[in-house]
């Protein structure tokens, strides 16, 4: 079972993304909110942290990027966050994924869409809507430019698993990524995997970021 936590100022919003998605199979809403501070608080107080949050960007009180921060900034269980939004391109969804939100979903979007994005986020196996949402780093780091890490952070990778990471920067799924370098999928995601553990990242969401962030890969 899959439990949600959704956070939205608007009631009629948030109250018919619970009552979607409490009728799924597989899916419980375990709590809702009206802005981040009211999130962070009734996350707290349950026995263990949801699976996945859907955060809503804009919010009075706390906006959903600083409730994104301080949710997963620290140790211990973190859950899963995806970003909603009305816009296709807002700098304040870039800046949650920084924070560490694994991906982002119009508000407008299909139920099915986002049933889809749950399952996928949950498992941790895939980036939500890789494409769209490496549009969107590109777009910002390009026009804002933010300071880079040491490039020796990537000396732990082997030169194929920077060949995947490039590959997922751009977009790629898995499958993909199989098929560009004639690898089976699940070697792959193995390699996906040993990326992550090596670069101490969440997700590939945190993956596009670094390495755009680097210049490991390029926005054009």
């Amino acid at each position: 079972m899959t439990t949600l936590f959704i956070v939205d100022d608007q009631a009629m919003v948030r109250e018919s993304f619970a009552s979607l998605l409490d009728a799924q199979p597989g899916l419980d809403v375990v709590g809702q909110a009206g802005d981040g501070l009211a999130a962070l608080a009734g996350i707290s107080a349950l026995t263990r942290p949801p699976d996945v949050v859907l955060m809503d960007i804009r919010m009075p009180v706390m906006d959903g990027l600083e409730a994104t921060r301080r949710l997963l900034e620290g140790d211990g269980e973190k859950p899963k966050v995806i970003v909603l939004t009305t816009f296709h391109l807002d700098e304040y969804v870039y800046e949650a994924l920084r924070a560490g939100a694994s991906g982002f979903l119009l508000k407008d979007a299909p139920s099915a869409e986002l049933v889809n994005a749950i399952d996928v986020v949950a498992a941790g196996d895939a980036l939500l809507s890789p494409a769209v949402t490496k549009r969107l780093i590109a777009s910002f780091v390009a026009s804002a430019p933010v300071p880079r890490p040491s490039p020796s952070r990537f000396d732990v990778l082997t030169e194929r698993e920077r060949e995947v990471l490039r590959l997922i920067a751009k977009g790629r799924s898995n499958p993909e990524i199989a098929a560009d370098l004639v690898l089976s999928a699940q070697t792959v995601k193995t390699y996906v995997g040993r990326i992550l553990a090596k670069l101490s990242l969440r997700d590939r969401a945190q993956a596009i970021v670094l390495a755009y962030e680097t210049g490991l890969v390029g926005p054009g």
